[in-house]
C-alpha cells in the first residue's frame, strides 16, 4: 500500500509540477528525493562521517533552461543526508564530482549536496553540445536544484567549492544572491582576460629572489637536456601505456617547462627540492612529474579537460605562459596562450564582460562571503577585493598554496572564520 501511495504522489508531481512540504511529510528520505526529482535515477552509495543516508542522483537536466525542447543530459549529483533542519552545504564542483565529505560539511554537521559541473565526468554527453556549456546554464542547474531542496530542508544553505568550483560559487552568488545564505569559496580566481597578466607578475614577485631563480634555472635545464628528456618521457609513456598523439612528447616537454613555474607556486613546491645543474635527466623528469605531471598532456587528460579549456577561453579567462625564462630554448610552442588545449573547430571568442560583472557584484555587494586563500598560490593573484563596506571575510594564509583549507589556519584564525560563518547563518 505504501508503494502505491508513493507511486501516486510521483504521478501527481509529474502532472502538476508542484510539490508541497505537506506532500513529503510521511515519506522516507529517499522517497522525498524521488518526489522532488521525479525522473531521476537514485542509487544508494556508501554512508560516511556524520551522515545517515547517501545517494547518487542522476537527473535529466535540461540542456538549455531557456528552451526545454533542446532536450536533456544525464547530470550527476550526490546527496548526503543528516537531519532536515541542519544547514545544507551545496558543493559546486568545477569539474567532475568524486563523492566525499567536504570540510564545511563536517565543521557544520550539515547535509551535503555535491553537484558535478555540467558536461564533466559522468555528466558529459557524447558529443558535447558546446553551445550549452555556458556558466549561466550551469547556474540554472544549481538554482533549480536548490529551489527543490528548500522544500526538503528547513535549515540555512551554504555554497562552497574549490578553485574553479569556488569561482562557480561566486558566479552563482552574483546571479542568485538569495539562493544561499552564506558562500565560502576556496582559492577561487576571478580572471580578467584569456591571458591574465597578474599571474605572470605573481610568478616574478612571489617568495624570495633566490627561489625564483632556481625555478627559472630548472625550466631551462629541462630544455637544455631536450633529447635526453624526450627519451625519458617516451619510456615513461610506454611503461604507463600513455599516448601522446594530440600533444607530441616534445611539445609536452616544452609545455611542461613553461607550466612548471605556475604549478610550483600553485602547489607549494619546496625550493630546496629543485634539482641542481648536475642532476640526471631521470632526476629532472621525476621532479617535473611531481610538480606538473607529464600525464597532464597525454591524450586522455587532453580529452577530459576539453570542457575546462572551452570555458576558460570563452567566459572564465585563464593565464598565459611566461616565455621569458626559456624563450631562446623553445622550438615547438609558438604562442603564450592555452587555447592550444581548447576544442578544435569551435568558436572560442572570449566574452570580456561576463566575469567583470561577477567581480563587480562580489566586490561591491557580495555580503556573507568568506574567502579562503593561500598567499603563494598563483591563482590567488586573481582573487577579488571586496570593498570595505561589504560584509565579507578575506582570509589569506601566509606562504600557503592552492591546497589551503580552513584547518590549515592557526587556531585563532579558524575560530574567526567559523564564528563569522555562524554569525551569518544566525542572521
Amino acid at each position: 500500500m505504501k508503494k502505491l501511495i508513493v507511486l501516486f504522489i510521483l504521478g501527481f508531481s509529474l502532472v502538476s509540477c508542484k510539490t508541497s512540504k505537506d506532500t513529503l511529510a510521511n515519506l522516507t528520505f529517499k522517497e522525498k528525493v524521488q518526489v522532488l526529482f521525479p525522473t531521476s535515477e537514485i542509487t544508494p552509495i556508501e554512508v560516511k562521517d556524520h551522515f545517515k543516508e547517501s545517494y547518487q542522483v542522476v537527473l535529466n537536466q535540461p540542456l538549455d533552461h531557456n528552451n526545454l525542447a533542446a532536450g536533456t543530459f544525464k547530470h550527476y549529483m550526490y546527496v548526503s543526508h543528516y537531519i532536515n533542519d541542519a544547514p545544507t552545504v551545496l558543493i559546486t564542483e568545477g569539474y567532475n564530482a568524486r563523492p566525499r565529505t567536504y570540510e564545511l560539511s563536517n565543521l557544520l554537521k550539515a547535509n551535503q549536496v555535491m553537484v558535478e559541473y555540467r558536461f564533466y565526468g559522468k555528466s558529459r554527453p557524447d558529443p558535447i553540445p558546446w553551445q550549452y556549456l555556458k556558466n549561466d546554464q550551469a547556474i540554472e542547474d544549481y538554482h533549480s536544484i536548490i529551489t527543490k531542496l528548500k522544500m526538503l530542508y528547513s535549515g540555512k544553505f551554504i555554497s562552497t567549492g574549490i578553485s574553479k568550483g569556488g569561482e562557480t560559487v561566486l558566479i552563482y552568488k552574483s546571479k542568485y544572491p538569495d539562493d544561499v545564505d552564506v558562500a565560502v569559496p576556496y582559492v577561487a580566481p576571478l580572471i580578467h582576460t584569456q591571458e591574465d597578466p597578474r599571474t605572470t607578475r605573481h610568478l616574478n614577485t612571489v617568495g624570495d629572489a633566490d627561489c625564483r631563480l632556481k625555478v627559472k634555472n630548472f625550466q631551462r635545464l629541462l630544455l637544455v637536456h631536450r633529447e635526453a628528456m624526450i627519451k625519458v618521457i617516451e619510456d615513461y609513456a610506454i611503461d604507463r601505456k600513455m599516448s601522446f598523439t594530440e600533444v607530441s612528447v616534445e611539445e609536452a616537454l616544452e609545455y611542461g617547462a613553461l607550466e612548471f613555474s605556475f604549478s610550483f607556486w600553485q602547489w607549494g613546491g619546496k625550493c630546496e627540492e629543485i634539482p641542481s645543474n648536475d642532476a640526471t635527466s631521470q632526476e629532472l623528469f621525476q621532479y617535473l612529474n611531481k610538480i606538473v605531471g607529464i600525464s597532464f598532456y597525454n591524450d586522455k587528460t587532453f580529452h577530459d579537460l576539453l570542457p575546462s579549456y572551452y570555458q576558460h577561453m570563452v567566459e572564465l579567462g585563464y593565464y598565459g605562459f611566461d616565455f621569458a625564462p626559456v624563450k631562446d630554448l623553445l622550438k615547438v610552442v609558438k604562442s603564450t596562450s592555452n587555447n592550444r588545449f581548447a576544442p578544435y573547430n569551435i568558436d572560442i571568442t572570449y566574452n570580456p564582460h561576463y566575469i567583470k560583472e561577477v567581480r563587480d557584484y562580489v566586490e561591491n555587494k557580495g555580503n556573507k562571503i568568506a574567502y579562503i586563500y593561500g598567499e603563494y598560490d598563483t591563482w590567488g593573484a586573481c582573487r577579488p577585493n571586496p570593498k570595505v563596506h561589504v560584509d565579507a571575510l578575506m582570509m589569506i594564509l601566509p606562504k600557503a598554496a592552492h591546497g589551503t583549507r580552513i584547518k590549515h589556519f592557526p587556531e585563532e584564525d579558524q575560530q574567526k572564520i567559523m564564528s563569522t560563518i555562524n554569525r551569518w547563518l544566525a542572521d
